[in-house]
């Protein structure tokens, strides 16, 4: 079996035992905050991440898949592993971290120089999609960047560490997150949507200035944070306000990645506003983040991967089997994404169950996945 059978599943099911990990792991021992942080991220959200954009890139340029790019999800993973690994002994100055950040920046820039390339030689102009990916991989390499210049300028090192947490959490993620969602949802909805291209070129601009405004106030003047809310807004308002009138029905139902999808949009308007609520001194950094991975995270890997992973567990035909999966998978979603909003929301506001609520909701998920796995079609 070759690597690209298996690439997206296994990223799946690793971003799922991170996840969990993530969850679990500060209960049990007395690590960094920055080990459950970079687990979840770094090891699971970020491979993943790369392995969908290698999936999407040749749907959105029209081509075929890059043939030597299977590999760079998992020197990401590798990166990340490593990160972690220096977090847990407590190296915070190891020379082991700008080495991780190294490795992922170099698989970072391979994946957008691809993406750019894909896109100047296809036949016509790219989807709009494809400039958030480029826009999202930027992001995240300028976020690792921070990390080496933190022996540079120790005296800058926290400003520097907000910079660089900012810029992967709504730079490389909410702008993956934001552009994959305006074509997947529509998908998973069986419509298509006209506004989309519009919406997402003209979106764009400001979502990448939420990003950088974001990024610079939390680290060194947070006055900014309510540019960048504003910033935000205009792109959130819009997308909920046509989502809404397209899509009313599905965003309502308990089951379907939709409501999932949908909910993951609310999760980043909130933890949106908790930011802006931590620049005025009214919510904890720490419960700002967590309500971002419990309440936006979870709600979108759930539903894309409910989408998405019978396609990747049988490529291609579609069949009986890829509706029976995708309807187990998104089985009650949409409640499932509320319980991942609610933990995220009680975290925030200082109730530790919340952590449980996600791990509910992660439970109920990788159950599905299990049994869909399980009875996937043999081939020869």
């Amino acid at each position: 079996m070759r690597i690209r059978n298996f690439e997206l599943p296994l990223l799946v099911a690793v971003a799922l035992f991170a996840f969990a990990g993530g969850l679990l792991l500060p209960r049990l021992w007395p690590l960094l905050p920055a080990v459950h942080v970079h687990l979840a991220l770094a090891v699971g959200v970020m491979p993943l991440i790369f392995g969908a954009m290698r999936h999407f890139i040749p749907v959105l340029t029209r081509g075929g898949e890059g043939r030597g790019l299977a590999l760079l999800p998992f020197a990401a993973m590798g990166a990340g592993m490593l990160a972690v690994g220096m977090f847990v002994r407590g190296e915070l100055l190891s020379p082991g971290l700008p080495v991780a950040a190294a490795m992922a920046w170099a698989a970072a820039a391979v994946l957008a120089a691809w993406a750019l390339r894909r896109g100047r030689a296809m036949l016509g102009s790219p989807h709009p999609c494809l400039h958030w990916y480029v826009a999202a991989l930027l992001c995240l390499m300028l976020a690792l960047l921070a990390v080496a210049a933190m022996p540079v300028w120790p005296g800058e090192r926290l400003a520097l560490k907000r910079f660089h947490l900012h810029l992967n959490l709504l730079g490389f993620v909410g702008l993956t997150a934001l552009g994959t969602l305006q074509v997947l949802l529509p998908t998973a909805a069986g419509r298509f949507d006209p506004g989309a291209a519009l919406r997402l070129r003209q979106g764009l601009p400001w979502a990448v200035a939420g990003v950088l405004l974001t990024a610079v106030g939390a680290a060194w003047w947070p006055p900014l944070a309510w540019l960048a809310l504003a910033a935000w807004g205009k792109v959130l308002w819009r997308l909920g306000r046509e989502w809404w009138a397209a899509y009313q029905q599905e965003l309502r139902a308990f089951h379907g990645a939709v409501p999932s999808l949908g909910l993951s949009a609310v999760g980043l308007a909130a933890a949106l506003a908790a930011g802006g609520a931590q620049a005025g001194g009214a919510a904890s950094a720490t419960g700002t983040a967590h309500l971002f991975i419990l309440g936006f995270l979870f709600p979108l890997v759930t539903g894309a991967a409910g989408q998405l992973l019978p396609l990747w567990l049988q490529p291609g035909r579609q069949t009986a089997w890829h509706e029976q999966a995708r309807r187990r998978l998104t089985r009650w979603a949409g409640l499932r994404a509320a319980v991942f909003l609610a933990g995220g929301l009680a975290v925030l506001g200082g109730w530790p169950g919340g952590f449980f609520l996600a791990l509910l909701g992660l439970a109920h998920f990788a159950a599905g996945v299990a049994a869909v796995a399980a009875k996937r079609p043999q081939t020869g």
